[in-house]
């Protein structure tokens, strides 16, 4: 039995969905050898990604091609058992949907957005959640979240948590301080933050935060890194760096690889996660399986994610940041306490139990009906 998956977000930097797609994949092929899977793309050197063994198909890069024509297109082609999407499923789909809604932040806080961006998810993601024979969520939070926004009954949600992957571990952190000193040209100590360069990833306030940190503790010899991916709202944020009065301590240094994320997390000194919305928060887990402190916001699913192992703050007051940060900064113990919870806490979540889970919700879906887009 072949199942598909929508995977047109690898090899776009689209960060959290290209992480999930991407690292589902992989973990289908470590925990199923005799998984069925076609992956649909978009280009050869998207495919590379793709665990050899499973099948691929390109797909149109423009997503009104893709949604409204070549996909429902190719579904007829491939009959796949059913087709497994990020959000938004094709027009006039052929076969079951699977759809995975990682928040409905676009509903709660349409500011985050631009108009069009918000307009667009706010009508394709009712249609897809409403015709859906199940929709899994990562966190209990965005399951409520899909519950109260759009009516869906509880029984059709499963819950299946993502995690970090396994090559985000404890690497040598001499080597990590040097790959980290030519990536930006910087040889002190840093808190590192990451996300793309969007209002709800609330770098505004962490930057405020950390010039406050640094004008009380004039002896620090931190800096900041901010690693995300540039957006519309990049100027403002370069706006609030130039403003800081310590511009010369933060470094905005755009979409990183992985493999150049994984050098920063082990050299840092702290991870600080200030969103103030995420349906998971996955770079959480990303640094404290890299043996990282983290201090985050308290918002939304965040700490469901960190646990005990998360320093919390209130996203929205700079001081509370501030003192969060110094409570790890200044404190050596401290951060070598929360650096070992953290250790614990990534082990719990990981990706060859999203596969199963997942892998399993399939086969309950395979040979089901299309259903109705009325129907809830």
């Amino acid at each position: 039995m072949r199942f598909a998956v929508d995977a047109h977000a690898i090899g776009r930097n689209l960060t959290g969905n290209e992480v999930y797609v991407r690292s589902l994949l992989n973990a289908f092929a470590a925990a199923d050898p005799e998984a069925d899977i076609l992956a649909y793309v978009t280009g050869a050197k998207a495919a590379q990604s793709v665990p050899h063994r499973f099948a691929t198909r390109q797909i149109a890069r423009n997503p009104f091609v893709r949604l409204g024509f070549d996909l429902p297109r190719k579904l007829r082609e491939d009959r796949p058992a059913l087709l497994h999407v990020q959000y938004t499923a094709p027009l006039r789909c052929p076969v079951p949907t699977v759809v995975t809604v990682h928040d409905v932040s676009f509903l709660e806080h349409p500011e985050y957005f631009t108009w069009w961006r918000a307009t667009q998810l706010r009508i394709t993601v009712a249609r897809s959640v409403r015709q859906a024979a199940r929709v899994i969520t990562i966190s209990d939070f965005a399951r409520r979240t899909v519950v109260e926004a759009y009516g869906v009954s509880p029984d059709r949600i499963q819950v299946i948590p993502a995690a970090a992957n396994p090559f985000f571990r404890i690497s040598n952190r001499a080597r990590a301080v040097r790959r980290v000193e030519e990536l930006t040209g910087l040889r002190e100590p840093f808190v590192l933050t990451v996300g793309d360069l969007q209002p709800r990833k609330n770098h505004i306030r962490l930057i405020a935060a950390f010039a406050r940190f640094i004008v009380q503790n004039p002896h620090s010899r931190h800096h900041l890194v901010i690693a995300g991916k540039n957006t519309w709202f990049s100027d403002r944020i370069a706006e609030a760096v130039r403003h800081s009065g310590i511009s010369h301590r933060i470094h905005l240094i755009g979409f990183v690889s992985d493999e150049d994320l994984l050098e920063l997390y082990n050299a840092c000194d702290c991870f600080a996660f200030p969103s103030l919305y995420e349906g998971f928060g996955l770079p959480i887990l990303e640094a404290m399986a890299c043996g990282r402190a983290v201090v985050c916001s308290n918002r939304a699913s965040i700490p469901e994610v960190a646990g005990e192992a998360g320093i919390p703050f209130n996203p929205a007051d700079e001081l509370a940041i501030a003192h969060a940060l110094e409570s790890v900064l200044l404190n050596p113990d401290r951060r070598a306490r929360m650096e070992r919870l953290g250790l614990h806490r990534a082990a719990q979540f990981t990706w060859r139990k999203a596969a199963e889970e997942t892998l399993e919700l399939y086969r309950q879906v395979a040979g089901q009906p299309v259903r109705d887009h009325v129907t809830v």
